[in-house]
């Protein structure tokens, strides 16, 4: 399956689901990551973390670590 911290900068996708290994999720839906949410990768920052994306109008920054727990669905061009 596609993570988050898989796509490349100006790549979209939609949020599927989230990895289930224990850590809390509750911030990433808290900042309105949820599934079916759409999202555009920004920037990396240097040596790629964080990651700036763009979800729900707002821009946020992730750590990869927080990117790998959301599963993605890359959207199609066109």
């Amino acid at each position: 399956m596609l993570r988050l911290s898989d796509l490349l900068k100006g790549e979209e996708g939609i949020i599927t689901g989230f990895v289930d290994d224990g850590q809390p999720l509750s911030r990433l839906r808290d900042m309105g990551l949820l599934e079916g949410t759409p999202l555009r990768v920004v920037k990396f920052a240097p040596f790629g973390d964080p990651i700036e994306i763009k979800a729900r109008g707002y821009y946020l920054s992730l750590r990869k670590s927080a990117a790998r727990q959301i599963y993605i669905k890359r959207k199609s061009a066109g």
